[in-house]
């Protein structure tokens, strides 16, 4: 469900202007194993068949509390979460389906609106790994970008250089590199979040997911 090239924002051209009766949400499927599921916002279907390592797109809805409740797939009982949101006007966020399997939850990523810096970037981070340890983003020559986060945190936006990056997951305080992640493209005048998600030493395998944030062209 994720747009085909995130670093193209032609397809986002309908979203770029965020009206004040208007919050987005779009959703995560971070949970390792889970099973697909349909994602209800009261009693409107807004994603069907939604499986493991994808987003939906931003989703606008009118500002105000919403249940928000995950089935199985083809199911319409015994939610797997059924929790209640409020959306604030103009805000926009990220809500991850996160845990394992038999403890499913949803955790809530704002994405606070920041001025654009010429020839800049904003990077945050977000453990999502449910049996990973704390650890530290790094760059590949050891500058650390995050520091000890721990499941289930998400850091603050962070001000980079535009490039092309190696990222690490290593042990939070060490030299022990857990995730090696290179080629990482970042361009200025973006907004990203690196979605750590997967398990350490088993399966599915312990990965990154850099979205495209919504901050980047909802204005």
């Amino acid at each position: 469900m994720m747009h085909d090239d995130p670093e193209d924002l032609s397809g986002y051209q309908a979203y770029n202007v965020l009206t004040p009766n208007v919050a987005y949400l779009r959703f995560l499927h971070a949970s390792p194993n889970a099973p697909a599921v349909d994602v209800f916002l009261n009693e409107r279907l807004v994603a069907r068949n939604f499986t493991y390592a994808d987003f939906t797109h931003y989703l606008p809805a009118l500002p105000g509390r919403y249940r928000v409740r995950l089935f199985p797939a083809g199911r319409r009982r015994d939610p797997l979460i059924d929790r209640v949101l409020t959306l604030a006007p103009q805000s926009i966020a990220t809500a991850a389906v996160i845990g394992m399997p038999q403890a499913l939850s949803l955790q809530i990523q704002p994405e606070p609106k920041l001025p654009f810096l010429p020839g800049r970037l904003y990077l945050r981070f977000a453990h999502l790994s449910p049996n990973a340890p704390a650890v530290d983003l790094t760059l590949a020559d050891g500058t650390v970008l995050f520091r000890n986060v721990t499941y289930p945190a998400t850091t603050d936006y962070r001000v980079l250089l535009p490039g092309t990056y190696t990222l690490q997951l290593r042990l939070a305080g060490t030299d022990q590199v857990v995730l090696r992640v290179p080629n990482a493209r970042l361009r200025p005048g973006r907004f990203y979040t690196v979605d750590a998600v997967g398990l350490v030493g088993e399966r599915p395998p312990l990965q990154v997911l850099i979205p495209l944030d919504g901050n980047t062209y909802l204005r």
